[in-house]
């Protein structure tokens, strides 16, 4: 059974960072899609960063230069290294992987919160 269990999100101010981290469990990964997702109240889930099965990674225009996602492949772990955060980034963060539109495996998401 496949499991992404999220962690590393919290309360930080506004210029903070944070790192999430995202493992998998039942999955090898390391060969497919993973990305990072969020979704604040009343607005679309939004697709921040992805690494794609070629191993390019996308970002969405509000984080580029402030997010970076990466992966361990030994401990089946992949991360969201955010800085410079705003309040703006305040959401529910959730992993995904696999490599179908829609991606096949969600995480539960984990909350962020950042204070001006």
């Amino acid at each position: 059974q496949v499991q992404l269990v999220e962690s590393g999100g919290g309360s930080v101010q506004a210029g903070g960072s944070l790192r999430l981290s995202c493992t998998t469990f039942g999955y090898t990964y390391h060969s497919y899609c993973v990305a990072w997702f969020r979704q604040a109240p009343g607005k679309a889930r939004e697709r921040v960063a992805a690494i794609d099965s070629d191993d390019s990674t996308r970002y969405a225009d509000s984080v580029k230069a402030r997010f970076t996602i990466s992966r361990d492949n030994a401990k089946n772990t992949f991360y969201l290294q955010m800085n410079s955060l705003k309040p703006e980034d305040t959401a529910k963060y959730y992993c995904a992987a696999g490599c179908s539109i829609g991606y096949d495996y969600w995480g539960q998401g984990t909350q962020v919160t950042v204070s001006s």
